[in-house]
């Protein structure tokens, strides 16, 4: 079963730049895609999702609010998998969680099969 652990979080002013990053115990080259979500502090925001890799063809997607600002990238060797995150919004603050799934259409907030613990990710005005 892969584990994912997840390092990096913290605090940022806003404009600020943060990267997360994600490992995995398990050989990332069997998921079919890899993600980033983020958990909003309201109960009322589901999770999130980011950024998408589908990991055969290196497809990348993002969110149309982080598109040009946030950066997914897959280390295979080390089988890492980061977000670089540039120009913070503090309505950005939340926890931010990595997922992955063995098929590559299933890296949904329902549908990974796997996910890291999460991590906080604070961004002040």
């Amino acid at each position: 079963q892969a584990q994912l652990e997840e390092s990096g979080g913290g605090s940022v002013q806003a404009g600020g730049s943060l990267t997360i990053s994600c490992a995995t115990s398990r050989n990332s080259a069997n998921s079919g895609c890899m993600a980033w979500f983020r958990q909003a502090p309201s109960p009322r925001k589901g999770r999130e999702r980011l950024a998408r890799l589908i990991t055969a063809t290196r497809e990348i997607d993002y969110a149309d609010y982080v598109q040009g600002r946030f950066i997914i990238s897959h280390d295979s060797a080390n089988a890492t998998l980061a977000l670089q995150m540039n120009g913070l919004k503090p309505e950005e603050s939340g926890v931010y969680f990595c997922a992955s799934a063995q098929r590559p259409e299933n890296c949904g907030a329902y549908t990974a099969d796997y996910w890291s613990q999460g991590i906080p990710v604070i961004v002040s005005s």
